[in-house]
């Protein structure tokens, strides 16, 4: 059994088994082929090292303002606390007006900033309301309002007399499914289907031509957001997700789960071979604790064994649905060939929608996993000249001897080498539907060695079909030889890694299209839609149907004027200094996470030492003291407000500053300090 497990590892890192042959979806003449998608998009255009992250919409053609947010009503009628832009810290859906606010502030602010958009799904209403029940209308009919919103912000004017739909947009904009864009929800059947087709033709301006017939089939494609050097991939989670009882994993080749995985492993090394980079993004995010996951455990296993192949190609990976601000790890010590072959499924589902209790015990569970990152030796050292994880793992295989190892070598070994290359990382960015606050998010990535303007003749479609079925053909000539080389026992054919000789990739050491650093956002509706006078904060419930914050209160006339509607700066990576984030590779993440593990934590990181740091915050923000708090840093302005009210929670409180911040960034801010105590706090 030992002999196996090493035998598996070294494959993993070295093994030479070329994946399995899987034949292009496309099929075409030569003399066909099109002519490059991106040509003319951004043209001229000088790159920013900025692109958009927004998720989760909602948008509700039937909110009503100042109607009640109680389970019945659900902001639909009644009368109560619903505001103009939307009833934060409820479960109503978000308001037209909302919608429409948003992409004016987008236009007015980060339109000429960012040089591409991804939008991870969910762009329709739940269905929450049995008076109205959704349908697949609607659902289409709000999909293609969002759709209008971007072309309004992004659209050409010039191109008039183009016929070509994919080049309609100053920018690439990359839309993915989400698991509220179908009926019923969360229900996804193998392509092609009602919704693929459907879809394939809201989404045209936006699917690659070349790609559609693949986008038919299960919904999934890649733009080259920058033509010949970087690949956004929309995958197509709800083939990948728990909650979808039409589809059964990804280790059946009968399965379009499988399917999607192989699309993504072909596409992947074809990138590598080709010298470009890859970001992944979808909508269910890969959410996966000790005893709970979002994804089937068999498509969890595949993707994370392709981020540890891949990670000279990946760059970083996004989602949303989860509405809580968080990032979560992929442990490549977790991938087991049993598990990729589906034989060990031990983990229950995730709640399809997060309670207050449910993501609580889900952040708690991260943390819990957090706690067992190794600690790094105290003290800094220059002994940071390992390799790599991979390299050190080839060491024990050959058994090839190396001198005494250093506390610091040791604790690299553990955590994958100088450059943690033991884990990937993925970002899970809150929603803009105000179940807590609406948000949007500005990920910051390295331009430096591009020339910083979008070429219009490097579009991709100049790899034509003779280029791709020589590829093919390149394959199956290495799947005749592999066969001849491997044993009859092996199952599962694992993808190349990187080459000894290639360097850490993107998501790991600073180069090209590396991520700096982001930007949350967040709009606060308490004081934006202005309908309370002071009073004290009231927190959220903790029921299967949030009501919300303001629920049973009674706004102000109607006639009272709203104030303008704005995003703020929630935080910054780039100079939050309770973090630390020196930039958003891997390490810094595994590090960040080890520390927010600490139940004990180092004496930088205690609590009371966070209210010193933020009397330093001059940053103007002149906000009500009786509106709860949407920066994770104001703790003196927290402080005071409970003294104020004579607030005393004496059984519970949270000694780690690090994960304080964490948690109350992770509900936009919206919920009491004191409340944040009495549910992450530890018993003094």
């Amino acid at each position: 059994m030992l002999l196996r497990s090493l035998v598996f590892a070294f494959s993993l890192s070295y093994g030479s088994t070329v994946p399995t042959l899987q034949k292009p979806l496309i099929v075409q003449p030569v003399e066909e082929a099109q002519s490059p998608l991106l040509q003319d998009v951004a043209k001229g255009r000088p790159l920013q090292g900025k692109f958009l992250h927004i998720t989760d919409f909602h948008p509700d053609q039937f909110y009503e303002y100042y109607s009640s947010t109680e389970e019945d009503s659900a902001c639909h009628r009644g009368t109560g606390p619903a505001g103009i832009f939307g009833a934060e810290t409820t479960d109503c859906d978000s308001p037209i007006t909302l919608i429409n606010a948003t992409f004016q502030w987008i236009n007015d602010n980060l339109k000429d900033e960012v040089d591409f958009v991804v939008w991870t799904g969910d762009s329709a209403r739940h269905d929450s309301d049995e008076e109205i029940p959704r349908t697949e209308k609607q659902v289409v009919e709000l999909n293609e309002l969002l759709v209008n919103k971007f072309v309004e912000v992004f659209g050409k004017d010039d191109n008039i007399n183009d016929t070509d739909p994919t080049n309609d947009f100053t920018i690439p904009i990359v839309p993915t499914f989400g698991n509220n864009d179908i009926m019923p929800h969360n229900i996804f059947h193998p392509g092609p289907n009602w919704w693929t087709k459907k879809f394939l033709h809201i989404w045209n301006k936006f699917i690659p031509e070349e790609q559609r017939h693949g986008f038919d089939r299960g919904g999934w494609f890649f733009v080259e957001v920058i033509p010949k050097q970087l690949a956004v991939f929309s995958l197509n989670t709800i083939y990948f997700f728990e909650n979808n009882a039409a589809v059964d994993g990804c280790a059946k080749k009968s399965e379009p789960g499988y399917e999607h995985m192989e699309w993504l492993r072909i596409q992947l090394q074809f990138l590598r071979e080709r010298g470009m980079k890859a970001i992944m993004m979808g909508h269910v995010p890969p959410a996966r604790t000790e005893d709970k996951l979002s994804w089937d455990e068999t498509c969890w296993q595949k993707y994370t064994l392709w981020m540890r192949q891949y990670r000279d190609v990946v760059v970083g990976s996004v989602y949303g649905h989860m509405n809580i601000d968080h990032f979560m790890l992929q442990d490549f010590d977790d991938i087991s060939s049993k598990a990729l072959e589906g034989k060990e499924i031990a983990r229950m589902a995730l709640d399809d929608e997060l309670t207050i209790q449910s993501s609580a015990e889900y952040l708690t569970d991260l943390r819990a996993e957090w706690s067992q990152i190794p600690d790094p030796p105290k003290g800094k050292s220059s002994s940071r000249s390992g390799l790599g994880y991979f390299y050190d793992l080839f060491d024990t295989v050959t058994m090839r001897k190396r001198k005494p190892k250093s506390k610091e070598d040791r604790f690299l070994e553990k955590i994958g080498g100088k450059w943690g290359e033991r884990y990937s990382v993925s970002l899970v960015s809150p929603s803009v539907i105000p179940n807590y606050f609406p948000t949007i998010r500005v990920i910051e990535y390295n331009i430096s060695g591009l020339d910083a303007r979008l070429s219009n003749e490097e579009g991709f479609c100049e790899t034509t079909m003779v280029e791709k079925m020589q590829e093919n053909q390149r394959l199956e000539n290495s799947k005749s030889k592999s066969k001849k080389k491997h044993s009859k026992k092996s199952k599962f054919a694992i993808p190349d890694p990187p080459s000894k000789s290639a360097p850490p990739g993107p998501a790991y050491s600073p180069q090209t299209f590396s991520w700096l650093g982001y930007t949350q956002y967040y709009a606060n509706l308490t004081k934006i839609n202005n309908d309370f006078s002071r009073t004290e904060p009231t927190d959220i419930e903790d029921q299967k149907w949030h009501h919300g914050k303001n629920s049973g209160k009674k706004p102000k006339k109607k006639s009272k004027k709203h104030n303008q509607f704005h995003y703020e700066v929630e935080y910054d990576t780039r100079n939050d200094t309770i973090f630390g984030l020196e930039d958003l590779s891997v390490r810094s993440f595994v590090d960040l996470a080890g520390r927010i593990g600490q139940y004990k934590p180092r004496k930088g990181d205690l609590f009371d030492e966070a209210i010193a740091y933020n009397s330093e915050d001059d940053s103007g923000d002149a906000r009500d003291e009786d509106v709860m708090s949407c920066h994770g840093t104001d703790l003196s302005a927290s402080k005071k407000k409970h003294k104020k009210h004579g607030k005393k929670h004496k059984h519970r409180k949270i000694i780690n500053k690090l994960w304080f911040t964490f948690v109350n960034r992770a509900y936009v801010g919206s919920r009491d300090d004191d409340d944040l105590h009495d549910e992450f706090g530890q018993h003094i």
